[in-house]
């Protein structure tokens, strides 16, 4: 039996997140933070909808999806102002992993079969408040949809009889005992709901509810109990925590049977305070939440090794690390093939924001795309012809070079590290 998700919905309304498809009054969040917070609280897919009247809203909404890609590791699907095959493309390139189609809109048949041609049905989802699109195009419902937004609760059963294409159920309200028999049949993938959209909703909770229910969640199932870890004199496990991003060590902390219990059954991490002899959900005064990535023991079972995502800062001096007070240092070269990348790449925004007087970077800024893209092409070329010498100093030396002019496009065109990665990720 496969996990049951809980989907989060964004409504965007000129690049800010609203209340509702026909509720224009703002969430009262940054539509960044709101897409974080879904990201670290257990929410397991969002659906972003487009509401833009115009092509200006229309872009600057596309400009707020692309930053919410690169600021979440959960699944994304976006749809709204979809009328040809080249607005999907748009969210696909924006970095969405599925699009959806309105299945309202008369056309929406033939951009699905065009989308899911080109990206494959997996990528393609159609939403329905009645049975008429489902009924219509049942013949090519499993061919061209990964899956369906049933807005509408009374038509399951309809739908079940007409197609086996999987399907999210949209709840007007949170009604545990429907919402759980729903969850029961066997085509359903998971739930979304205004209720769940509320930033005040807790989601670890809603899972745990729904667990016990019979609902298998996507939830944390450790594999090891608090017993099979050994604990100091003080029947304590110390955890060392780390920023799950940049893998930065940001505290230390002890957990009690409690904390550790308590951790993973609401997704925050939460200690044991030596000094006020009591538990601590880290944050739940400062805000400075930590939200659970994963949890490992070390070899000895005497040690938790946590990476978080980190709200704000860990320490209470307001230092983002704990670890902050240098005793010695010695210089080395970084080698780290990620830290190396960004750091240069880090450079050539500097220099573009920041023009210095000889710098090459800036010159070729100067000189434009043409000039950046010609610096490619003969660099490219470079790389052919140093692969035919036996001598791999060479090929290093030109892949170097290369891959320095490719990061000052990428910087000329906008486009991040992050926004690369997540895109090799979805191979």
């Amino acid at each position: 039996m496969e996990h049951k998700n809980i989907v989060a919905t964004i409504y965007l309304k000129n690049g800010q997140a609203v209340k509702g498809m026909d509720n224009f009054e703002p969430m009262g969040w940054d539509v960044i933070s709101l897409a974080r917070l879904y990201n670290d609280s257990g929410i397991d897919k969002i659906i972003i909808f487009d509401l833009s009247d115009d092509d200006e809203e229309h872009e600057k909404n596309i400009h707020t999806i692309k930053k919410i890609n690169r600021n979440v590791e959960i699944k994304v699907c976006a749809g709204g102002n979809i009328s040809r095959f080249e607005d999907v493309k748009k969210f696909i390139y924006a970095g969405c992993l599925q699009v959806i189609v309105n299945g309202a809109k008369s056309n929406s048949m033939d951009i699905a079969r065009e989308a899911s041609d080109r990206f494959g049905k997996e990528r393609i989802l159609v939403s329905v408040a009645n049975v008429d699109f489902v009924f219509k195009h049942q013949e090519e419902m499993q061919e061209h949809f990964h899956e369906l937004l049933v807005l509408n609760t009374s038509v399951l059963t309809a739908i079940e009889n007409i197609t086996d294409v999987p399907y999210v159920v949209y709840f007007e309200e949170c009604d545990y005992e429907k919402i759980i028999e729903t969850l029961k049949r066997e085509n359903v993938r998971g739930i979304a709901g205004s209720f769940i959209n509320d930033p005040e909703t807790d989601i670890m909770e809603m899972k745990a509810q729904l667990s016990a229910g019979g609902i298998k969640m996507d939830n944390f199932e450790p594999a090891l109990k608090w017993a099979d870890l050994k604990k100091n004199s003080d029947g304590m496990v110390p955890v060392i925590v780390q920023d799950y991003r940049t893998d930065e060590v940001l505290m230390l902390a002890y957990m009690n049977e409690e904390a550790f219990e308590t951790t993973i059954n609401i997704g925050k991490m939460t200690y044991y305070s030596r000094s006020r002899q009591e538990l601590w959900i880290k944050g739940m005064t400062s805000g400075h939440i930590q939200y659970v990535k994963s949890l490992t023991a070390d070899c000895d079972y005497d040690t938790i090794l946590a990476k978080v995502s980190q709200i704000g800062a860990a320490c209470h001096t307001g230092n983002v690390s704990c670890f902050f007070n240098e005793i010695v240092k010695k210089e080395y070269m970084e080698k780290n093939p990620l830290k190396v990348l960004e750091d240069v790449y880090a450079i050539i925004l500097d220099r573009k924001a920041n023009p210095k007087e000889g710098s090459y970077t800036n010159y070729l800024f100067d000189k434009g795309l043409d000039k950046i893209l010609k610096k490619i092409g003969e660099e490219a070329s470079e790389i052919i012809i140093a692969a035919k010498n036996p001598d791999p100093e060479d090929i290093k030396y030109e892949i170097s070079d290369f891959m320095y002019h490719m990061m000052v496009l990428m910087a000329e065109k906008g486009v991040t590290w992050e926004e690369i990665t997540q895109e090799l990720s979805q191979r």
